[in-house]
């Protein structure tokens, strides 16, 4: 039975975006249906948390709106969920980033993690310019 409910799901399932963390901070392009007319929102914030796993697996992802703080909680397998856009790396040292919602201004930045994309070329000045 588990064979085929994995069997099941397998066919239904999206690509991983494995490389999103906890900390990074996402774009998440998700389709909304009002009436007859669709359209694509935008959610940018700070992913909490990941959890689950297969077609179940989900993100909660938290911005803050106007001073208030709004959590989301999107299925990675939904199939209006568009595309999940990385736009930076964070260091963290925990899987579940509650700490968060009580954080708030400068207390709640995060460190940058460093990556491959992110390192800068240092160029040196060329010998016939005068420095």
């Amino acid at each position: 039975m588990e064979n085929l409910i994995s069997v099941v799901e397998n066919q239904y399932a999206k690509k991983a975006n494995s490389e999103i963390r906890p900390g990074d901070l996402v774009k998440v392009h998700y389709k909304i249906i009002e009436g007859d007319s669709e359209r694509t929102q935008v959610f940018e914030g700070t992913i909490l948390r990941i959890r689950g796993a297969g077609n179940g697996k989900t993100i909660t992802v938290r911005k803050i709106s106007f001073g208030i703080g709004v959590e989301r909680v999107f299925m990675l397998n939904s199939p209006r969920l568009e595309k999940i856009e990385l736009v930076k790396h964070r260091k963290v040292r925990r899987s579940r980033l509650y700490y968060l919602r009580g954080l708030s201004g400068k207390s709640a930045r995060m460190e940058e993690r460093a990556g491959k994309e992110q390192v800068q070329e240092t160029k040196a000045p060329a010998a016939d310019q005068p420095a």
